[in-house]
């Protein structure tokens, strides 16, 4: 392999842990919000479930989304939160990176 081939792989490999550091952190919120949903689906009202996530929220540092943000419903005797939020990050230049994050309570 020739110095240019090797310099190419390094230079790809450092623009894929550039994005990788970004996203990380986000998809770990992104599991402690699935985990606080679940948790806080386990009230019987509207405002039970959104002060759950709450205060679940205050302790897994999540910023991205609060209790007014859930869509809560009922599924038969069941209480149903979701979610529903994206998360943007700047690469380079006009270069942006668009996360979706979507889920519930009834996924597992």
């Amino acid at each position: 392999m020739s110095i240019w081939v090797l310099m190419f792989i390094a230079g790809v490999l450092v623009c894929v842990g550039a994005m990788g550091m970004q996203v990380f952190p986000s998809y770990m919120e992104y599991l402690a919000v699935r985990k606080a949903v679940v948790k806080a689906s386990a009230g019987n009202t509207v405002v039970e479930v959104r002060n759950g996530f709450d205060r679940a929220a205050e302790v897994d540092n999540i910023t991205s989304i609060t209790g007014k943000d859930l869509e809560v419903t009922k599924n038969g005797d069941r209480v149903v939160a979701g979610f529903n939020y994206q998360k943007e990050f700047q690469m380079l230049g006009p270069m942006w990176l668009t996360m979706k994050y979507t889920g519930n309570s009834d996924q597992k």
